[in-house]
Order: C-alpha cells, then structure tokens, then sequence
C-alpha cells in the first residue's frame, strides 16, 4: 500500500482527498462503523459554530443555506457522503494496534483483527475524542455524586432539578452548561473568567474574518503571544447567561468530599453531578513502538514526524494554525503534510544513494 490513514473522520477524509491528488492510493483504517469520526457520539444539541460556508471539506460544498449552522446530524451526513464520494478503500471496524518500521523503509500496521499489513507511508488522524482527559482533584474516587467527562454527556433530561457543576472555559463547556441551566442549578467552574469572541462582528460571521483576514494561518507561536485563554464563540446569549445570574461561575473547586466539592474559599457545597469539559488528548497509543511520542504527544514539526521519516499527522489541535482541527482548518494541514509524505513514498531517498 502507498499510504495507510489510520482514522476516518474529517481529518483522514481530508488526508485521503489530498493524497489522491497527489497521485497516490491511500487506504483508510476506520476503528468505528463508519467514517464519520467522533462525530455521531458527542452530544445531541451540538451546533457547529461555523455556518456552513466555512465547515466545508475540498471538493463537497457543507449543503443547505451557507449561513446557518449545521447540527451534529448534518455533519455526519455531510461526511458519510464525502468517504462515499472518495472512492477509496475505507475498512471499517478496523482497530489498530501498532505499527512498526520495517526492514524496507517503510511500515508494518498491526490491527486487532490480527492483519500485518505493510505500507510505505503512515498517517496518523485517528483524533482524541476516545481519549478524553479528566484532571484528578483530591477525594475524585469516593465522589458519590455522578461524575463524567462531556464526552458521555448527551442530554439535559436526567439533570432536571439537580445540582450540577460544569469544568471547564471552552466552547462545549459554556454550550452544554447554558442548555443544563434550564433544567437545573448550573454552575461554571473555571481556573480564569471565561473569555467571549463576539460570534458577528460588522455584520459578517466571526469566521468571514477569521478567514479573510488571515487569522486562520497564524502558528500557535504566534497566537499563544495575543490571547492567554480559551476563547468561546458568543451571539450574546451564553454572556447574557452568565450576566444575569442564569449560569454561576466560581473559580475551579480543589476536592471532593463524599458527594462534596470544596470551593477555593474553602466552603463546601453538595452537588449531584460534576461533567468534566477539560478537553482531550491525542489518541496514538498504536505509535509507541516506533518511538514518535513524548508522554503520550506526538514529536512533530507543523505535523510531520521529527523521529520517523515517512510518519505525518493530521487533525491535531493547533498543528499548524487555531483552524487545524475544525473541518474548515483541517485540508491545509493534510496538504502541508502531503508533500514530503510522497516523496519518501516515491523513496526521494533512494535517488542519493539513501
């Protein structure tokens, strides 16, 4: 095989797409169903916020009028048609493992199907949404209240009338803490304020901008030195919550106590529930053989793989830019990658004696 694309959502549609383009036969492994990534298990009133003139893939215009927001339903039926339309081989149900660097230069891709299968080049966009992180506070093991990660969260109606904190700043945070407000007693749980990014400015979506401007294109380097903090996209609804006393928000609790938690000020407080919005982590547990991770991270330059010639990721938060792992961002990170890939593939070595 030419390339090997462990993952199947956007960010390994994207690669695939660009690595047809590039002349070469790309194979897609797929651990789920089907190819649509984590998207059909995050919970049931996610709403993209980019219309969907901006939450596009190359070559499939996002359907419907290029101003409104697509739901969670959409985007899986968007990228269902796009692996359909790709007309490549995409195995489902296929878990890997490992992968190891052979004799020839290239790799041996282990799945739990028992396969051993050989290919010339490595992509890795298997995304982190099955990896989800969960910081750990004195006292988590004997909470007896119910704890999880939004990850598990779907749907507002088992939390009518209870008492629920919400960690986290982020957008997922602030969104699925403003739709429990109207069954329950909310509240935000922060290390910082959260931050609001207007989501019209000048009668444009923020995303006009975002993209016109450039601001898409900027390294993390750069970004990390004009905003300290998670930004969350606002109409003025999930401020105005906050503002009005529908949504609470206290600085981050340091324990739990039975069904407990302890407020910085070092009251306590009993609570039903604790969802956790803290975010994920790469899941690449299959690259350790090849000795590419660093604490579990990958080591990589923009994406492309500092310790194995002919290893590239796509998907990962902040590759490249703020738009790296969003269906806008993602093809410009599978393109950037896809050039070197080929040539160690068309082995560019071998043409000076390596």
């Amino acid at each position: 095989m030419d390339t090997i694309i462990i993952g199947g959502g956007q960010s390994g549609l994207a690669a695939a797409r660009t690595l047809l383009d590039a002349g070469l036969v790309p194979v897609i492994l797929e651990a789920g169903d089907h190819a649509t990534g984590s998207w059909p298990h995050y919970y049931d009133s996610l709403t993209l916020f980019s219309p969907a003139r901006f939450s596009s893939l190359p070559g499939m215009p996002f359907p419907g009028d290029p101003d409104h927001y697509p739901h969670r339903d959409e985007a899986v039926d968007y990228l269902q048609r796009y692996a359909d339309d790709l007309q490549v081989e995409i195995r489902t149900r296929t878990r890997v493992t490992s992968v190891e660097v052979d004799d020839a230069g290239g790799f041996i891709v282990h799945t739990a199907n028992g396969d051993q299968l050989p290919t010339a080049g490595v992509v890795a966009a298997s995304g982190s949404f099955a990896n989800p992180y969960v910081p750990v506070l004195p006292g988590q093991e004997g909470f007896t209240g119910h704890l999880l990660h939004v990850a598990d969260y779907r749907t507002p109606k088992q939390y009518a009338g209870q008492r629920v904190v919400v960690v986290g700043a982020g957008n997922s945070a602030v969104q699925v803490g403003y739709e429990l407000a109207e069954v329950a007693t909310v509240t935000l749980a922060t290390h910082q304020p959260v931050q609001f990014l207007p989501q019209r400015i000048g009668g444009q979506d923020i995303h006009h901008w975002l993209t016109t401007t450039g601001f898409d294109d900027l390294p993390p380097e750069w970004l990390a030195q004009i905003a300290d903090g998670t930004l969350v996209m606002d109409t003025g609804r999930y401020q105005g919550a906050l503002e009005s006393g529908l949504i609470n928000r206290r600085p981050m609790f340091t324990a739990f106590d039975g069904d407990r938690v302890i407020w910085s000020d070092g009251t306590s407080e009993s609570v039903d529930a604790v969802i956790f919005a803290t975010g994920y982590r790469p899941q690449l547990d299959y690259l350790e053989p090849l000795g590419a991770l660093d604490a579990g991270l990958p080591k990589h330059v923009g994406g492309i793989s500092v310790t194995t010639p002919g290893l590239v990721y796509v998907g990962l938060e902040f590759q490249r830019s703020f738009s790296s792992n969003t269906l806008r961002g993602v093809s410009r990170d599978a393109t950037y990658v896809t050039a070197p890939l080929a040539a160690h593939v068309r082995k560019a070595f071998a043409a000076f004696g390596g």
